[in-house]
């Protein structure tokens, strides 16, 4: 009978082109590896297994994206009005309290002040219940050799500026030293995170289960920005709100950054107790 006609496939290219069969193991080995002299020598690489803390870290941070429905949305502070006062009172807040003044206290007690506000920020999903805690124990993400932690700092509310920063510098070393506890890991309704440390200018937090909210910090850089019609340069922060929708909506997660804005770029509303 009549010869049978070639085999034809076509190569992955953007061109399409076909191949006969011929033509086609002219360029492929029966193994599959390229059909040329000898064969590379494999790359060295090096194996290690996951410690215990980052197999944990690695599970909690699958089922968060797994379990909630995480969006993030976005804003940006202008924090003249933070730097301001800690150039002009930094000095002495150390001597008096044998602390420097960083930015972190100012963005958690704006947090507990924008959570009085919108509650649903700080609410917990608990089977077909919102659980609203009445307390406000705020996360702090610190960075670790072993991996990212989040001790509690408690009762945020009831703290000064200064014991809001000894407390954070206290959870910060006794993380990096590994003295923590699993309770101070426990129990927060809020977290924020600060990537800006390592010089993250924008990111998407990830949430912190079974928290339904957590606000990430970014690089200060200066920036022209528009000021009563005339362009300025400011320091500025993104600010970034990762929240779960299926306990907090769109509007409520907007202004609940609008508000962390305001505190921040008005810090006196917050240490007036206004």
């Amino acid at each position: 009978g009549p010869p049978a006609a070639p085999r034809e496939r076509e190569a992955a290219q953007p061109t399409g082109r076909v191949f006969r069969e011929e033509e086609w193991e002219s360029f492929v080995s029966p193994e599959g590896a390229p059909a040329v002299e000898g064969r590379a020598p494999p790359r060295p690489r090096r194996r290690e297994p996951m410690s215990p803390i980052r197999l944990k870290i690695a599970e909690r941070l699958l089922s968060a994206h797994q379990s909630t429905a995480h969006l993030t949305t976005f804003n940006e502070v202008d924090l003249t009005a933070v730097k301001e006062l800690r150039e002009r009172y930094g000095e002495r807040f150390a001597q008096r309290h044998g602390v420097r003044l960083g930015f972190l206290p100012f963005f958690v007690r704006a947090a507990v002040e924008a959570l009085r506000q919108i509650p649903q920020v700080g609410a917990q999903i608990d089977g077909g219940d919102l659980v609203y805690l009445d307390r406000y124990d705020i996360g702090i993400a610190v960075s670790t050799d072993r991996g990212l932690i989040v001790p509690v700092l408690r009762e945020a509310e009831k703290k000064s500026f200064a014991e809001i920063e000894r407390a954070i510098r206290e959870v910060v070393e006794r993380a990096r030293s590994g003295k923590l506890t699993l309770p101070e890991l426990e129990g927060g309704i809020f977290t924020i995170t600060n990537g800006g440390v390592f010089g993250s200018l924008v990111s998407t937090p990830i949430l912190n289960p079974p928290q339904s909210a957590i606000l990430g910090m970014h690089a200060i850089q200066d920036r022209p920005v528009a000021i009563r019609g005339r362009v300025e340069i400011r320091p500025m922060m993104y600010l970034a709100l990762t929240y779960d929708h299926r306990v907090i909506d769109g509007r409520e997660a907007v202004t609940f950054l609008g508000q962390i804005k305001a505190f921040v770029e008005n810090p006196g509303i917050i240490l007036l107790d206004l």
